[in-house]
């Protein structure tokens, strides 16, 4: 990479963790993402975010309905590049060249040629317990990404998931808050519904929680939405 060509990608790449921080939600965040992996990696023509959660695949963001084609093959066959990185925790998985036998996925190369898929990148974006994420880079020709490609997206990558980390954790904090505004609604409700102090009126929603098996948040939604708690009788 010639002088020029390291100072335009070092400011393409601070423009993106710039805007990456920038964007509303998670979601505008990953779909962000994955538009920077195809404008910043050579030979990227498609890219997406595969979720790993309770063994379970799910698509976050894509540019290409192939990229949610391979995510649902590497779920149902459980292997291939992107289902690797975040199930084993690994930065990066690289095929050159999906065109010949790939040992190591035997059940998922075959199926990604027939997608047209010649050569893709995985790489480990998250990990949060059971909850794992990759970043995978595709091209429809094979022997396209190279080292350079694979160290592009892996620096891509890196950004990427401080930028996804803090919008996770500002959502999550967003959340929080409104649920604890929702609890104190409801126990404002019960308080004066059932002529009960704050903290028997809290208990009255644990018990409704627990006697049911739903979670709390639920409970609190029906409280604030009918005033009443499921399996509670007035006081007279």
């Amino acid at each position: 990479m010639s002088a020029d060509e390291l100072d335009e990608f070092a400011t393409g790449l601070a423009h993106m963790a710039r805007d990456l921080l920038a964007q509303e939600s998670v979601q505008k965040t990953l779909d962000r993402l994955v538009e920077y992996a195809v404008e910043l990696v050579d030979g990227c023509e498609a890219a997406g975010v595969m979720t790993l959660e309770n063994h379970q695949v799910s698509t976050l963001a894509t540019t290409s309905d192939v990229v949610r084609a391979s995510d649902r093959i590497q779920g149902e066959v459980r292997e291939g590049p992107c289902f690797d990185a975040a199930r084993t925790l690994k930065e990066v998985y690289r095929i050159a060249d999906m065109s010949t036998t790939v040992k190591r996925w035997p059940r998922y190369a075959p199926e990604a040629r027939k997608l047209g898929i010649g050569s893709m990148m995985g790489f480990l974006l998250y990990t949060e317990d059971d909850n794992l994420g990759a970043l995978d880079l595709y091209s429809s020709k094979p022997k396209v990404f190279t080292p350079r490609s694979e160290h592009v997206g892996w620096l891509l990558a890196s950004h990427a998931a401080v930028a996804f980390s803090s919008a996770r954790t500002h959502a999550q904090m967003n959340a929080a808050m409104e649920t604890r505004h929702s609890i104190g609604e409801a126990i404002g409700i019960v308080m004066e519904r059932y002529h009960l102090d704050e903290n028997q009126a809290f208990a009255v929603l644990k018990k409704s929680s627990q006697d049911r098996n739903i979670k709390l948040r639920e409970i609190v939604r029906v409280v604030t939405e009918t005033g009443e708690v499921p399996g509670a009788k007035p006081r007279s």
